[in-house]
This record gives C-alpha cells, sequence and structure tokens, in this order.
C-alpha cells in the first residue's frame, strides 16, 4: 500500500474518531496568539476555556508558541503581527480552519463585524450591528447593510424571527422609512420597540441597557463603543470580561469567518467569542448573509440604498417672504434640514429648520403643511 492510501485511511479512521469523541466532527477554530494587552497567556488561557466548554471544537493557536499550551493545536509564525495576520488569512482562505477569532484583520470597505453583547440592566443578550469595519462608503448605506447583516448573524445563532431596532442616531430616521417600505414589499423583518411609554423602533439609551430587542442597528463606532461599555461594565474599563466581543466579519461575497475581540479581552470573552464562531461556521453565515440579501433585494434594497445616497448640496435659493409658521413637519434627518428647507423655498414655501421636542423639524404655515410634506415625500426627505 502506498503512502498515499495509508494517508487516506488515517484520515478516514481519525474522522471516526472525533465523530465518536465528540458527537460529531470536529470543528477547528484559530485563534490569534498574540497582540493582546493582558498577554498572550490570556488569551491561549480563553481557548483552553473553551476547548473545556465546547467538546466539538479544536481550538488552533496561531503564533508564536507558548511553553504550558499544549493542549491546542498550534499553527506557528515569527513573533511579528504581520505574520501571524498573514497565517490568519491563510488559515481562512485554505480552509485550514472554519473561523479565527483575532486582536484585529484588515478588513475591506463593504465589510463589518456583528457584535454580541450580555447587556446589563436584565441580562440579556444583543447582537450589536455592527461593532468594526465599514459596511458601506455612506453612513445611510452601512445603516441599512448593518440591519440585514444583523439578522443574518442571529439566525445564524438560531434566532429564527429576531427582533431588530435602530438607535436614534443621524441617519436613523430615513433607514427606519427605507425598512419600512422594504417590508410593505415582502422582506420579513420583525421590528421591535422600545420599553419606553411610546414605544417606537428607535432606541434610546435605556433600551440599550435593558436589551430591548434581539439586534441593535447602529453606526460602527458606535456600537464599537457600546461593546467595551458593556464588556467592561464591572471591571472599570481595562478588562472586557462580559459579552461575545466584537463578532463574526460579514459582507456581500465575503466568505471569511473571522470574529474580532478587543486588545483588552479577557479570557472569558475570548472563550465566549471562539464559542460563537463555532456556531457562525456551523450554521452557515456567509450562505445566510447572501440568502439574507436576496430576501432584501426582491423587496426594494438596492431602490432603497439609491434614495439613502447622500443629497448633492442644494444652492442657495431666494428665500420668500417670511410668514408665520405654525405647523411641524417631524421625520427629516437632521443632515438633510438645510436642503429639505431649501427645496420648500424653491417652491415658493417660506420654510424654517427648528429643533422640536422629538428631533429636527420643517416649520411651515398651517395651511402650506399637506402640499410641503408631499413636495418632501416626492424629494425623498420623508
Amino acid at each position: 500500500m502506498d503512502a498515499s492510501k495509508r494517508l487516506l485511511i488515517a484520515d478516514a479512521l481519525m474522522g471516526i474518531v472525533q465523530k465518536a469523541r465528540h458527537g460529531g466532527p470536529l470543528l477547528k477554530i484559530g485563534l490569534m496568539a498574540t497582540g493582546g494587552e493582558l498577554g498572550a497567556e490570556e488569551i491561549l488561557r480563553g481557548g483552553l476555556l473553551a476547548q473545556e466548554a465546547n467538546p466539538g471544537v479544536q481550538v488552533v493557536a496561531i503564533g508564536p508558541r507558548i511553553p504550558g499550551f499544549d493542549g491546542l493545536e498550534w499553527m506557528e509564525t515569527p513573533d511579528c503581527e504581520v505574520d501571524v495576520t498573514a497565517a490568519v488569512a491563510k488559515a481562512t482562505t485554505a480552509g485550514a480552519v472554519a473561523g479565527v477569532v483575532a486582536m484585529h484583520f484588515p478588513f475591506p470597505i463593504g465589510v463589518t463585524t456583528i457584535g454580541r453583547s450580555l447587556t446589563p440592566g436584565r441580562g440579556k443578550p444583543m447582537f450589536i450591528a455592527s461593532c468594526t469595519g465599514f459596511s458601506g462608503s455612506s453612513r445611510w448605506e452601512a445603516l441599512l447593510r448593518n440591519a440585514v447583516y444583523g439578522i443574518a448573524t442571529a439566525k445564524a445563532l438560531g434566532v429564527a424571527r429576531p427582533t431588530v431596532a435602530l438607535l436614534n442616531q443621524d441617519g436613523a430616521g430615513p433607514v427606519f422609512r427605507a425598512l419600512g417600505r422594504m417590508k410593505e414589499q415582502g422582506y420579513d423583518i420583525n421590528f421591535g420597540t422600545s420599553l419606553r411609554g411610546d414605544g417606537g423602533a428607535l432606541l434610546r439609551g435605556n433600551d440599550l441597557v435593558s436589551g430591548a430587542v434581539d439586534v441593535l442597528v447602529c453606526d460602527t463606532l458606535t456600537g464599537n463603543a457600546l461593546i467595551k461599555i458593556f464588556a467592561t461594565f464591572t471591571s472599570g474599563g481595562q478588562y472586557e470580561s462580559v459579552g461575545w466581543g466584537y463578532g463574526p466579519s460579514v459582507g456581500e461575497g465575503w466568505r471569511r469567518i473571522i470574529s474580532i475581540v478587543s486588545r483588552a479581552s479577557g479570557a472569558p470573552v475570548i472563550a465566549n467569542a471562539i464559542a460563537m464562531t463555532a456556531k457562525m461556521a456551523a450554521g452557515g453565515l456567509p450562505d445566510l448573509v447572501a440568502s439574507e440579501l436576496r430576501a432584501a433585494r426582491v423587496a426594494g434594497f438596492d431602490a432603497a440604498l439609491e434614495q439613502l445616497k447622500p443629497k448633492e448640496s442644494v444652492k442657495a435659493i431666494k428665500k420668500p417672504p417670511a410668514v408665520p409658521v405654525d405647523a411641524e413637519i417631524s421625520g427629516v434627518d437632521v443632515m438633510d434640514m438645510e436642503a429639505a428647507v431649501q427645496t420648500l423655498w424653491k417652491a415658493g414655501i417660506y420654510a424654517e429648520a427648528a429643533m422640536g421636542c422629538t428631533g429636527p423639524v420643517v416649520r411651515v404655515q398651517a395651511a402650506a403643511k399637506d402640499n410641503s410634506v408631499d413636495i418632501l415625500r416626492q424629494s425623498g426627505f420623508i
């Protein structure tokens, strides 16, 4: 019997042994073994914790070997971040591991991560879409994509119809309306609601602490800050002890599952991140992202992206004669207020931008309100 046949038989026997020992095939998850502020030992301790809690997972440490962690499989590299990052990329591309947990990775524009944290108010887990990277070239595009990617990530973890809401921040209003139009056209989005008395799918700070929904949609910088706050809520800020980290990478056409944790993440968070990465791989996250995008496109996703493109600056238009303004129009994003007002001026309607008790408003004469609403709607402002 030649060597190649013996190797095939050995691999087959090893597969049988693994299935018998672990109740299924062994899933290999890579772990960047260097780069943390708490030391390599803390990172690798997270790897051992993950293996102990998840018998079907084999952690593959990627980096310079550290004595005392022979219970992990090793993919050794020089003690250099460039070499370690290159090894992570090679391992995921070649299929040597099903996913990787890393302190950093140079994602291209269009790829982001969906984090998961344990909210301190009621101890509920919540996905935060997104936390690192950029899913779109503009804020509005990114928020819309984050909603779709957040839903897909929750489904990969077994949440069949996750509740979804947006943080009430710049851009949330137009994106919420775009998602609402997609829902009317058949997209199966399950809007959650604020726990505050007036409800709604635009969440406040109270809702974040309580974990009001399964998936919170926000911009990546805000999501990054939220994950850090929740992870260090009881530790004083220097040790991330709670949650699942900054989450797996997602993007259109992106096939790698690379989950990010902070350089300040402790062993418990790293162990959770490894376990979640394994579940994302087993759940077919890249395929679910592609499937969710197809469903969104059938319901007008591309048209929504086009409408959400940043509007060009409106050239100065002569202001109509001032008249008393006693009616308010809400729903225009704060970034579009000047353009919205000048659009009404162009139509001969006097209008003013103002800040109402619930956010920015356009003020007009009551007699001109209905016509003004029609103009702003046709122009894509509301």
